[in-house]
């Protein structure tokens, strides 16, 4: 605990500017000493209230014991209280001009009560000693993050896995967390865990989407530092960590942001510009210099004192829309008649180059489901400056294949092709989420068509194209092992499915295509380069075979895939391929330990003069029904 200067008049000014970065180690409660005196400081902006007093378990919860003095001309409140210290709880108690008396959780705490609770706690987030300074390192020194391999295992905490058998619902905390999912991930090959919503949120049903505390990780798993011990711990194993983070709209709940201080502080004042009617939520005002510096520096918290290695931020469309979910009369056009909101625009700017360009090696990826050009673009060509943005795109045109009867897909051949035409508008994450497997759409394996092996079969052939496919990857926890229940938040994932043997062998399979991936540069190094990807036959639809190659920038250890998209067995199939010489089979999908027959097949293939998809050379390969087999050359 150091001493803590007062809220200053430069202070005030940064936040005035949007440019207090570190806005979290002001406002807020900070255990410091004052005058000899151990004692918490806290502050709070709240401009339009008439009078703000803290109130905790430190003064019985007494609305005139701790009023806080007004600083002008922000409208900032602060003041010393010798008589908190850390791991008190407290809120704001706020008179607003029109006579209502307010209960508010702290908007910057840095830990907060356990739902049902809503207090804010008092701690003191500077203890950690962190040790991976080699990952920091390593990650500032990264030039081009495009460039590296990046998987990515999308995890809820409180149902990846549970403690049985206890009276509370036996969530893993962050540390115990990091182990068991820091061993599972090394072992089946993820670069890195994308942990959704753990910005503290009073409902699990919400996922940590409907976030109350911007600055404080959920206290459902531990403390803080819990919380920086697991990121350290992931890091120290070469695992990077993600975080969904949600600055497009927040609920209503009374102890949040909502009408802070008696007034729309943090959301447009207009309904037709400040409330989603599809979610019930609120949206933030951009346009307001100290809102946008509240997101900032939550954001700048989770990378720079938290360590996290990029932001997945969510809904982006519904903030660059201002009639997205909207019915006409129900928003407002912008000054030049249209739907974007510039507010939103210049926010995703302004943010992303500050973060990327104060912590290389970081990244921001953008949750965007629409044709919004330039996402990934540079500022400078009016692009937005995310690092990468979620392919929804491909992920509906594949799932939609993936759930045909194999007879149909030969009408719907494109469907599979049709994202390569625009691969290189973009930097993508080819994505398997949480979204798709919620709200009675089935899990990934219920949606493939066909009973029981078969399912299996059509998943598998659907995984290996997607890993061989351009972009980074991402899948959501179960779908590794063919979890068979729609996901739920109230339950751990079912992992009694592993003793079956069809459940094992499609982890086995994902497992060692996650290897290969992160093994053969071809498959990461250059996803937007025309030169790194060729199709050998788009066209097969007859057949429903897709044949390409990912070739490295040296010209070494390229890879050829090949996928069947129907059961049955092509045993005169024949591949052509681009250069004449001896192609080695690194993954074949027909391995008992997969699944298949187990029938050996040699390990080489000498390419011959014989012309096949309209190249001079190939080579002749039995492909069994939903066959995949991918080749080194």
């Amino acid at each position: 605990m150091g001493t803590m200067g007062r809220f200053s008049e430069l202070d005030m000014y940064y936040l005035g500017q949007a440019t207090h970065y570190e806005i979290y180690r002001k406002l807020g409660a900070h255990p410091t000493e004052e005058k000899g005196k151990k004692g918490v400081y806290f502050a709070v902006w709240a401009p339009n209230a008439a009078k703000v007093s803290v109130i905790g378990s430190f003064n019985n919860w007494q609305e005139d014991a701790n009023e806080m003095e007004r600083l002008e001309p922000m409208g900032v409140y602060e003041t010393f209280i010798p008589e908190a210290a850390e791991g008190d709880m407290y809120k704001f108690y706020i008179e607003t001009r029109d006579g209502r008396r307010l209960y508010k959780a702290d908007p910057y705490a840095n830990y907060a009560e356990l739902r049902p609770g809503t207090a804010s706690v008092v701690t003191d987030i500077t203890h950690f000693k962190w040790t991976d300074a080699k990952w920091m390192e390593k990650r500032k020194a990264t030039k081009d993050v495009h460039s590296q391999p990046m998987s990515i295992y999308e995890v809820h905490p409180g149902s990846w896995m549970r403690h049985p058998g206890r009276e509370d619902e036996g969530f893993y905390s962050y540390r115990e967390l990091a182990k068991r999912l820091t061993a599972y991930v090394k072992e089946m090959g993820y670069t890195h865990v994308e942990l959704m919503g753990i910005s503290e949120y009073p409902y699990d049903g919400s996922w940590g989407y409907q976030v109350t505390g911007y600055y404080a990780p959920t206290s459902r798993y531990g403390t803080p530092e819990d919380f920086a011990y697991f990121v350290d711990y992931l890091h120290k194993n070469n695992i990077g960590v993600i975080l969904d983070w949600v600055p497009a709209h927040f609920p209503k709940d009374a102890h949040g942001l909502e009408e802070f201080d008696g007034t729309c502080l943090y959301e447009y004042a207009d309904p037709k510009k400040g409330e989603h009617p599809d979610w019930g939520t609120k949206i933030f005002d951009y346009g307001k210099n100290e809102v946008k510096n509240f997101l900032i520096g939550s954001a700048l918290m989770w990378i720079e004192h938290y360590h996290v290695d990029g932001l997945r931020v969510d809904a982006v469309a519904s903030m660059l829309y201002l009639d997205y979910g909207k019915k006409d009369g129900q928003w407002i056009a912008n000054k030049y008649g249209g739907n974007k909101n510039l507010e939103a625009i210049e926010f995703f700017k302004h943010i992303n180059t500050l973060i990327l360009g104060r912590n290389p090696g970081t990244v921001m990826i953008a949750e965007e489901s629409t044709a919004w050009p330039k996402v990934t673009g540079k500022v400078e060509e009016d692009g937005l400056n995310f690092s990468y943005k979620w392919n929804m795109g491909w992920m509906h045109d594949f799932l939609d294949y993936m759930k045909l009867d194999p007879y149909f897909r030969k009408d719907n051949h494109n469907k599979m092709t049709f994202g390569m035409s625009y691969n290189g508008s973009e930097h993508y994450i080819l994505v398997l989420s949480h979204d798709e497997v919620v709200h009675l759409k089935c899990s990934m394996l219920n949606k493939m068509p066909g009973l029981g092996e078969e399912k299996f079969s059509n998943l598998k052939a659907g995984y290996a194209f997607m890993m061989g496919h351009p972009g980074k990857k991402l899948l959501f926890m179960g779908q590794e092992f063919g979890q068979l229940r729609e996901w739920s938040e109230e339950r751990e994932l079912d992992w009694f499915l592993l003793e079956e043997d069809s459940h094992k062998q499609l982890q086995t399979f994902v497992k060692d295509l996650l290897h290969i991936y992160k093994k053969y540069p071809a498959m990461y190094e250059a996803d937007t380069d025309w030169n790194n990807f060729e199709w050998i036959n788009a066209d097969d639809a007859y057949r429903s075979i897709f044949s390409f190659v990912r070739k490295s920038k040296n010209g070494k250890k390229n890879l050829l895939f090949v996928c069947n998209f129907t059961p049955v067995a092509r045993e005169d199939y024949r591949v052509g391929v681009p250069m004449k010489k001896q192609y080695k089979l690194i993954f074949n999908s027909d391995e008992k330990k997969y699944g298949g027959s187990g029938e050996t097949r040699p390990l080489t293939y000498r390419a011959v003069a014989q012309d096949c998809d309209n190249r001079p050379y190939s080579f002749a390969y039995p492909l069994s029904g939903y066959g995949v087999a991918i080749f080194e050359y």
